[in-house]
């Protein structure tokens, strides 16, 4: 029996309505930007398996570092014991993120990281006496699937029926250039208002929200009104960081830095799940006291895994090497390229592209999960390319390994697809 007829015996996929899409492709082998199904079909992973094999799949730099790390060390409880994986990429990690980062929690998803960066943010003013119990967060931003990740969370068709349970969050629309102004006024009646404890935000790109790409100057501004009320910032670059943005962060573009980042994704590479909220010395120094109740008390069991910081190690060892910085630049360049080739198109609405994120709305009408959605997710399959459409928008994110001619087909692809719709 095939793999994808056992698949439909016991297993419950994400964001699926198995009824009314029962069938799956079931991938046996991966390799650098190539997936191979069972019946020998091969498809380009134009997203990077939503966003993680950044490096391309089964890459040997991480796996031999992983596949040694298993003969010394696999797993151990990361309270009360430390190992030298965790250490190694704390050092790492700090020198390249943001200069106000200081501390590094471990967790083991993107959500959860979130999560524990809502919890900082609460805790914080808490822990220095002052209730605050409300968040601010951006319309459309999409955070994870945790209930606090879910309650920052703009995007009703993946939350809708928990949005009665959630922490109580004011949303306030991206910056434009042109609403800044306005955003700043109601930020205002907001704080006057409100006991507000933090921002959750994705800089520059919502990815969730068909990689919708916003005001840098706009969110500059709003960051520093946070800090100016002494509210916490909380960047969710689970998305957007590690090198997508042709920066190592997507806040390395703003001036005013954010209290709290919060990783995952391409940390490690895509070989294994975790996830990181790192924040500054001020953020931690409020937990750090004689009285026990101010600890932050929240622990995952495979927080610091030794083979997951081992894999996020070797990870930034390539993210820092002159080739894939290389890759990442001609990838830049190639997007603007086939950008100036596609966007006067008649079936394109719009284009917009940071770094190697490169985004097309379709000039039509159509649901986020539809019919024509589904037509465009297959054609692309038959013709070799794993590409998920947000609704009318088309995005690419491939790894940094892809070579031009993948690239050329990536596009090629998406160039006919426009004929079809």
């Amino acid at each position: 029996m095939k793999l994808q007829e056992r698949d439909k015996k016991h297993l419950w996929h994400p964001l699926t309505q198995h009824k009314l899409h029962p069938e799956t492709i079931a991938i046996t082998k991966a390799k650098g930007c190539i997936l191979h199904d069972e019946d020998g079909n091969e498809y380009i992973d134009a997203i990077a398996s939503w966003y993680t094999c950044m490096y391309g799949h089964c890459n040997e730099y991480i796996t031999n570092r992983v596949a040694a790390q298993m003969q010394q060390l696999d797993q151990i409880v990361f309270s009360g014991f430390t190992h030298e994986p965790a250490i190694k990429l704390s050092e790492a990690l700090i020198k390249i993120l943001p200069d106000n980062q200081n501390k590094i929690f471990f967790s083991d998803n993107g959500s959860t990281s979130v999560e524990i960066g809502i919890k900082m943010a609460l805790q914080f003013h808490f822990n220095k006496g002052e209730k605050r119990n409300v968040l601010i967060a951006f319309e459309d931003g999409f955070h994870g699937d945790t209930f606090g990740s879910m309650s920052v969370s703009g995007l009703s068709v993946y939350n809708g029926p928990f949005e009665d349970f959630f922490l109580e969050v004011k949303r306030i629309p991206t910056p434009n250039g042109k609403n800044n102004d306005a955003i700043l006024n109601t930020l205002n009646t907001i704080v006057k208002t409100n006991k507000v404890a933090g921002l959750v935000y994705e800089p520059l790109v919502q990815g969730a929200a068909a990689m919708k790409m916003y005001d840098s100057e706009g969110l500059n501004a709003i960051l520093r009104f946070c800090k100016n009320h002494h509210i916490i910032t909380v960047a969710d670059e689970v998305m957007t960081g590690f090198g997508k943005t042709g920066k190592y962060f997507a806040s390395d573009y703003i001036d005013t830095k954010p209290d709290i980042i919060c990783l995952s994704k391409a940390l490690t590479g895509g070989l294994v799940p975790m996830g990181l909220t790192t924040c500054s010395e001020d953020i931690y120094e409020a937990f750090y006291s004689d009285d026990i109740r101010k600890g932050l008390f929240h622990g995952h069991t495979y927080s610091a895994n030794p083979l997951a910081c081992t894999a996020a190690l070797a990870s930034i060892e390539l993210l820092q090497s002159g080739t894939i910085q290389q890759n990442i630049k001609t990838i830049i360049a190639s997007h603007k390229v086939f950008n100036e080739h596609i966007k006067a198109h008649p079936k394109v609405k719009s284009t917009r592209q940071i770094g190697i994120i490169f985004a097309l709305d379709l000039n039509v009408e159509m649901k986020r999960y539809g019919n024509l959605r589904d037509k465009l997710f297959k054609h692309f399959l038959d013709h070799g390319v794993f590409l998920r459409p947000l609704g009318n928008t088309i995005y690419i994110q491939a790894p940094y390994v892809i070579t031009k001619e993948q690239l050329e087909k990536v596009y090629r692809v998406i160039e006919d697809v426009l004929e079809i719709i």
